[in-house]
């Protein structure tokens, strides 16, 4: 067996909402050939229903609950990158079982970086729909704050300007 082969820990992108977990995970994972999972997809595919609607319909314990018992799953798998939702290492413990089933990562981004990437998302994430500009801004830098120390657990951390498609192979 060479090195290619040997199964790889998953990856868990950790990160406030906006940072490019979904998207650096995609590139990395056609950059290394492990396979892409986007754990907000994984739950609309089993719900048949966006997040959005979740959140609405069931509201969030319903959710948190069904975020972990999916995220759970993946340790029946190896040789993934899997992109978690922002509260999903603030809930049930999920933090720590994510380090000790794989690799966490924490893609790191300020304040004014997030807000940028969000403002015009505002629809889809059921946690800010609601704010104007100024209450938004406000949401990101207190959320982040209450984040942090778990964020912070992450076995590495990587700010998000620092990270390009090359990235993953420091990861692996």
């Amino acid at each position: 067996m060479n090195d290619s082969d040997k199964p790889v820990h998953n990856i868990f992108l950790i990160g406030f909402m906006g940072n490019g977990k979904t998207y650096w995970g995609k590139l990395w994972a056609a950059e290394s050939g492990l396979e892409f999972f986007d754990l907000d997809h994984v739950i609309e595919k089993e719900e048949q229903k966006t997040i959005a609607a979740i959140f609405e319909e069931n509201g969030e314990a319903y959710f948190r609950q069904k975020e972990t018992d999916v995220l759970k799953t993946f340790s029946q798998k190896t040789n993934c990158i899997i992109a978690c939702g922002g509260g999903t290492p603030c809930f049930n413990n999920n933090m720590q079982w994510m380090n000790d089933n794989g690799t966490t990562v924490y893609l790191a981004a300020t304040p004014a970086d997030i807000f940028k990437r969000v403002i015009g998302e505002q629809a889809k994430r059921p946690l800010i729909k609601d704010l104007s500009p100024d209450e938004l801004i406000i949401f990101i830098e207190k959320k982040l704050q209450e984040r942090a120390p778990v964020y912070n657990t992450a076995k590495i951390i990587l700010p998000v300007t620092e990270i390009n498609a090359a990235t993953i192979n420091t990861l692996l």
